[in-house]
């Protein structure tokens, strides 16, 4: 009898002992990072090693998209798993609730046991609500605003570039972190985000001076006059266009613009080649989920425009990898096609630490996708929404699918409306709203547009 009882007790410690750790968590957030501008995404020109090795090790999503293309309220999604119509949040003032917090990823895993920190922009409401965020960590370099007006400050001597001070706050967080808990780590860098007014906006680490002179590197295909000519007025008029006069409007500025965007890229990279290495000297590589996306895509002359906010696919489009050191070998180095949105990244950490996800959270676990088994009923199309300073940005809705994109304005009257076939013309060249042969499909996606409007609805936290 003893001897049973003891062989009953080693075998439940054995498995006690197999039963797997919970992954930890590392979150990297690009701000303004168009999507294909990563060697993984097929740009020739820019260096990300570090990055690439992230797609050749993980999973990287081809279809992966923004529900609101701005940092605050983009932000608040990737925290919250929600559309903007539902947390609320439509300005740069107004922060998530204690209340609505609880439900969010961070609040979360913390709840859940996991050692938490941000670094970097937090940039969802004003910098009294920031500081007071910071509670909510256990771990707090965030910042309010574009977190800081300066990439290097005129008074460092050092000339420490933000994107480094982020990397060594990571290292910082990665040495002193209890080793009896699972961690979930935020990095939010404000790169490749325009100091904007300053005389120079995207300025570089000093490291990366001189990085791609001598090469010119183009411009987009749509960066022409006829491109910008086929915009309704009114979003000729907008903010888009004067940033377009700030950095694009002559061909030397342009070149000055895009080499030093590119530089800020490769820093991010650098730092995330450090984090990498101190994950690998601490035996924690193994074990750590990375997630590396942005908060929006970016315009960079696209259609005589300059930054982000519309629904066109240089705008809501970003990059998405993740790698899932558990994956089988077979899963890793992928690419996959499976429509991704940013309010699936909160439900899916969550499903990947074994947690469920909030009531709350209206995106789904991209687990099963990862995991190669995609579910049949997975989406084919999700509806975009923009109405955040609408004095300077002409507020928008969208339906966009697999094949059909609608665009509608919400201000103008007459109504303004846009559909492209993506299929046929996936640089959005050619408006087919009159076109009497997609009547069919027009009703269909203006029906879908408006029972999205209403579906989507609720109160922040329900």
């Amino acid at each position: 009898m003893m001897l049973r009882s003891l062989i009953v007790c080693l075998l439940l410690l054995s498995s006690a002992s197999a039963a797997p750790a919970k992954p930890n968590f590392v979150f990297l957030l690009v701000d303004d990072l168009r999507y294909n501008a990563l060697g993984c995404m097929g740009d020739k020109i820019v260096q990300t090693p570090n990055i690439d090795r992230l797609a050749k090790e993980g999973v990287l999503f081809k279809n992966m998209f923004v529900t609101t293309s701005i940092c605050a309220v983009s932000r608040a999604t990737y925290l919250t798993g929600q559309w903007m119509r539902r947390h609320g949040i439509g300005d740069f003032a107004t922060g998530i609730t204690d209340e609505a917090w609880q439900s969010t990823y961070p609040g979360q895993l913390r709840a859940a046991g996991y050692h938490t920190g941000f670094i970097g922009k937090y940039g969802v409401g004003n910098a009294k609500l920031t500081t007071e965020r910071g509670a909510s960590f256990d771990f707090w370099r965030g910042e309010p605003g574009q977190a800081g007006r300066f990439f290097i400050e005129p008074n460092d001597p050092t000339r420490t570039h933000k994107t480094a001070k982020m990397g060594n706050d990571a290292l910082s967080f990665l040495t002193t972190a209890p080793q009896d808990k699972p961690f979930s780590l935020s990095i939010s860098f404000n790169a490749v985000h325009a100091r904007d007014h300053e005389k120079r906006e995207y300025e570089p680490d000093p490291r990366d001076e001189g990085l791609y002179d001598g090469i010119e590197i183009p411009l987009p295909k749509l960066a022409t006059d006829e491109a910008f000519k086929r915009l309704p007025e009114f979003v000729q008029k907008s903010e888009g266009r004067r940033r377009w006069e700030w950095r694009f409007d002559e061909p030397q500025k342009a070149q000055d613009i895009l080499h030093d965007y590119y530089r800020l890229i490769t820093g991010v990279d650098r730092e995330i080649g450090r984090l990498l290495a101190t994950l690998e000297q601490q035996k924690l590589l193994e074990n750590t989920i990375i997630i590396f996306t942005a908060d929006n895509g970016y315009a960079l002359a696209d259609r005589g425009m300059a930054d982000k906010w519309y629904a066109y696919e240089e705008d809501m489009r970003v990059p998405l990898i993740i790698r899932d050191p558990r994956l089988p070998q077979e899963r890793r180095g992928i690419k996959v096609e499976a429509m991704a949105l940013n309010v699936d990244l909160a439900p899916t950490m969550l499903d990947l630490a074994g947690i469920p996800a909030p009531a709350a959270m209206q995106g789904r676990s991209l687990k099963p996708v990862l995991e190669g088994s995609t579910p049949k009923d997975w989406r084919t199309e999700f509806f975009y929404e923009h109405h955040s300073v609408a004095a300077r940005i002409p507020p928008s809705e969208a339906v966009r699918t697999q094949r059909w994109k609608y665009i509608r304005w919400m201000e103008p009257n007459p109504l303004v409306e846009e559909l492209y076939d993506l299929e046929a013309d996936p640089l959005e060249e050619k408006n087919l709203i009159v076109d009497a042969q997609h009547a069919g499909i027009l009703k269909e996606l203006r029906e879908k547009w408006a029972n999205y409007r209403e579906s989507l609805k609720g109160t922040p936290g329900n």
